[in-house]
């Protein structure tokens, strides 16, 4: 029997692009191969609901799938991810071609909904309401050879009016710490340089069993991995924000200077509004207290631009924490109504010329704080990991990519190098010479050049792939914990 190959495409955050990891682990464990070309045997679509055109998005991309299918009619297609969750029987019933809808909560089925839509010949319709299985315990088939996301917790107890996330992924479930660093430790075992740890709100780790310094030990624990060179993450909430992991992040050498604190607005009566339970003030003397201990270190945002009721002098106060904040960038969103959620149904819903208009404005701003910021970078020495994608050769300048520890981005000319040819995963170390909004630029020779691991599997094609196994050790403090499970590089 010839071999079925998969392809999956992912719509949304960081979350869903870690849940397509571990559904295209499953499928490899399954026996499915990933397909090389555009006529895979199987397509899952990872989607997301954040967003008011996910839904338009979507639909018009089944709408583009469908005579692909009409001409092989053995072709599966598979919706998944928070869209799922939502839209539950109505995807199949808008589109009738797709054969499998699964949810956040049961990734694990996706291979055996497969099997039983081939066998049955109907769509197969598996929504669950709660997590069956922690995803993490489910395998997974990395994109990286450098870099890894590793979740500790997933879902959410907030109640933000804007958000429909809790209400697809669920409440807040935290991973035991000893897992946690067993699947750190795995990656960086198969050459793995850096890992981001992830949460719908990470630094409220710990509520689950009890303990509110969880997450600032977590980031302990990971300092003392060898082999780690770097340690993000994301997305913190400004009202889990604690002292003890400011000062785990300034102590711990290989947690990297950067921080992604959503902001959402700086308006005191529309963060109330949005159920954000912080105000402006509490969020600024967070950052001076991480800025008073790691003074490099670079902040970035997100701000939603156009929330029902919003003012003029709202807006205008968010713009002011803005110019506080001196944020290195920032993701910006015009507010989007989403069903299900109870801003959907606040008055005020504001006019789509206004919020443009507003957004405009927010963007000019941020866009100048982000120039004046990276210009004082200019002449220091900066140490990047060369990045894949990113790191492509630009053929009219010769320049590659990487990121800086602080998050930067930073297109360098890699001339100097006497160890051999500069790899993604490899780091190199050279001088800021010139800055622009959203990058900058290292037209100097590199001063030094390091292969690495990582570097020699993506030169090789090889890819990490984890088990999975959860191995259920409770503690910090231990040593770092040897994976049991370990299957090795899969290409």
């Amino acid at each position: 029997m010839r071999t079925r190959t998969y392809e999956i495409r992912t719509f949304g955050c960081q979350m869903n692009v870690h849940d397509s990891e571990r559904l295209a682990g499953m499928l490899e464990d399954a026996g499915y191969v990933r397909a090389d070309s555009d006529t895979a045997d199987v397509v899952v679509f990872n989607t997301c609901a954040v967003r008011e055109n996910a839904d338009n998005r979507l639909y018009g991309t089944l709408g583009h799938m469908r005579p692909a299918k009409d001409q092989n009619p053995n072709m599966q297609i598979a919706v998944g991810g928070c869209l799922a969750q939502k839209d539950r029987d109505t995807i199949v019933k808008r589109a009738p071609w797709v054969d499998v809808v699964f949810g956040t909560h049961n990734l694990g089925s996706l291979p055996t909904l497969l099997e039983r839509a081939r066998h049955n010949h109907e769509a197969e319709v598996e929504i669950l309401e709660s997590l069956d299985v922690f995803p993490s315990t489910l395998p997974a088939r990395r994109e990286s050879a450098y870099s890894g996301w590793v979740s500790v917790s997933v879902g959410c107890n907030n109640t933000c009016t804007f958000c429909i996330v809790p209400a697809l992924r669920g409440k807040e479930k935290d991973r035991r710490p000893g897992e946690i660093l067993a699947e750190v430790q795995a990656l960086v075992s198969e050459g793995v340089l850096e890992v981001t740890l992830l949460g719908q709100n990470v630094n409220a780790y710990g509520v689950e069993f009890g303990d509110r310094f969880a997450f600032g030990k977590l980031l302990r624990s990971c300092g003392e991995i060898d082999g780690l060179e770097r340690v993000r993450f994301t997305s913190p909430h400004p009202r889990d924000f604690t002292d003890d992991v400011i000062e785990a992040m300034a102590t711990t050498p290989n947690v990297c200077p950067q921080l992604h604190m959503p902001l959402q607005s700086g308006s005191d009566r529309i963060l109330k509004a949005m159920r954000r339970s912080y105000r402006s003030e509490r969020y600024l003397n967070i950052l001076r207290k991480v800025r008073e201990e790691m003074p490099t270190a670079a902040i970035t945002t997100d701000i939603i631009v156009g929330f029902p009721g919003e003012t003029e002098a709202d807006f205008e106060a968010t713009l002011d924490v803005v110019r506080q904040a001196r944020f290195s960038s920032a993701f910006t969103f015009q507010y989007s109504k989403r069903p299900g959620t109870p801003a959907a149904e606040l008055p005020d819903q504001l006019p789509k010329e206004v919020v443009q208009q507003r957004y405009d404005r927010l963007v000019a701003l941020q866009n100048e704080i982000s120039w004046e910021e990276n210009k004082t970078l200019v002449g220091r020495p900066v140490e990047l990991l060369v990045a894949e994608g990113e790191g492509r050769k630009d053929a009219a300048t010769h320049r590659l990519s990487g990121r800086a520890r602080d998050g930067r981005l930073v297109h360098f000319t890699p001339t100097g190098a006497i160890n051999g040819e500069i790899r993604p995963g490899d780091i190199v170390h050279t001088t800021v010479t010139r800055a622009a909004p959203h990058h900058l630029v290292a037209d100097t020779d590199v001063s030094d050049h390091r292969r690495t691991t990582a570097g020699d599997h993506w030169e090789a094609g090889v890819r990490p792939k984890t088990s999975g196994v959860s191995l259920g050790l409770p503690s910090f403090g231990s040593p770092p914990v040897q994976p049991v499970a370990q299957q090795g590089c899969a290409c």
